[in-house]
């Protein structure tokens, strides 16, 4: 038989379809989440170009990142430590002083760009289909750089001030992933709220610059005494910043009971905003 005729009788190749199975959300929101995996080379994308853009045509580039908790603990020295008196429980009052600003700022950074990236990406939002969780988680990952290189510094400041560190430096993960999880939820809430308040915008930097005087960034946990100990553990950042001087500098560890209270606080709140924003995308696109 000619190849020809062979090539006709033979049965057309099925062709490989490439298929997105767009599903609305459950009750409770769980293929939202399992569908972030497939989709995880873009949240990569979206955390390296938030850190490009912001260190772009910048002369100190990454250095930004050391210098700001710095000048932040040169003025926290000054005013808290000569002025006021201050304690810092046994070690130098920069060190204690940087490593409240560390977290801090992380902390407070991740709540206000993930509270504003919905709004930011509305363009990305209103046209192209994807897990808008993506958005929130990828801006929380980009400040995971900086985190990293300002902790790194911390280590370096521990070895200088304490020696080698004890057994509770390898709490040290524990505490900025807490960090990380508390901003992530606080963020969600507040992205959510944004798209369809916009003063919500407005408010989260006032609340913010509140947070660092309520927050023992400047000040031990233990200054605080009777009914203000329950509103410092409703506040998970604040044993966070506990737990990092105690793993790093040997200071007194957080409290049993604010450190559990802490830790509910941290799940109910990641649970509730991630369920919210969960239930609430379907609407973005209609009011962003």
């Amino acid at each position: 038989m000619h190849p020809a005729a062979a090539d006709q009788t033979a049965p057309p190749s099925p062709e490989v379809s490439h298929q997105v199975r767009i599903r609305p959300p459950t009750r409770w929101g769980v293929n939202r989440l399992s569908d972030l995996w497939p989709y995880r080379e873009l949240v990569y994308f979206l955390a390296k170009r938030d850190v490009q853009v912001r260190y772009r045509q910048s002369v100190v580039g990454l250095g930004w990142v050391l210098l700001q908790p710095i000048a932040l603990m040169g003025i926290f020295t000054l005013v808290f430590s000569r002025f006021v008196g201050v304690g810092s429980e046994g070690i130098p009052y920069p060190v204690f002083a940087l490593a409240g600003i560390t977290v801090w700022l992380f902390v407070a950074q991740a709540i206000g760009q993930t509270a504003n990236s919905l709004v930011s990406e509305a363009n990305l939002v209103s046209k192209v289909f994807f897990p808008r969780l993506i958005v929130p988680v990828a801006r929380v990952l980009a400040l995971l750089v900086d985190l990293v290189a300002v902790a790194l510094l911390l280590i370096v400041v521990s070895l200088i001030v304490q020696g080698v560190p004890g057994i509770a430096v390898l709490t040290l993960p524990l505490w900025l992933l807490m960090a990380g999880l508390f901003a992530l939820g606080a963020g969600l809430l507040a992205a959510t709220l944004n798209v369809r308040y916009r003063d919500v915008g407005v408010v989260i930097p006032l609340v913010l610059q509140v947070g660092l005087f309520v927050t023992p960034v400047a000040y031990p946990a233990s200054l605080v005494t009777g009914v203000w100990q329950v509103l410092i553990a409703l506040n998970p950042a604040a044993s966070c910043i506990t737990g990092v001087r105690w793993a790093l500098f040997g200071t007194e560890a957080p409290d049993a009971v604010a450190l559990a209270v802490s830790i509910v606080v941290t799940i109910v709140l990641l649970t509730g905003a991630t369920l919210y924003f969960t239930r609430s995308e379907q609407h973005f696109a209609d009011v962003i």
